[in-house]
């Protein structure tokens, strides 16, 4: 990688990186300094606001029980690589949170983090 190329990313947070110009949780983030994560991130980019929107409304629909990851992919007809991102978006957004419920995901039996909006979330030392 040339140096114009490493002062070009901008370090988050969120242990990732964004593309110059673009801010995350605003733009599309990645998580190594290899070109093809900035590729990805900023085709997604031009349609990010959409994805969220999506993400969003089938987080609403679902109420207090919230989704996995993979169940919102499975409502939306989508991918999980394209879902699963968003995810991470909205929370840094603060417009979802984390419920404190897992579930177990069908294609890897494993554990899962069950995402709400922040309206439905469980408030601190209540119930959900």
């Amino acid at each position: 990688m040339n140096d114009l190329y490493d002062h070009e990313l901008r370090a988050h947070a969120a242990g990732g990186y964004s593309s110059p110009g673009a801010i995350f949780p605003y733009a599309a983030g990645f998580t190594s300094s290899a070109e093809t994560g900035r590729e990805a991130a900023e085709a997604i980019n031009k349609k990010l606001g959409r994805l969220q929107r999506l993400v969003q409304g089938a987080l609403k629909g679902r109420g207090r029980y919230g989704l996995t990851a993979e169940e919102a992919a499975g409502i939306l007809y989508m991918d999980r690589v394209s879902v699963q991102p968003r995810f991470s978006e909205l929370k840094a957004l603060g417009l979802v949170k984390d419920s404190g419920l897992r579930r177990i995901n069908p294609s890897s039996r494993k554990r899962a983090v069950v995402w709400v909006l922040a309206e439905f979330a469980p408030v601190e030392g209540g119930d959900l």
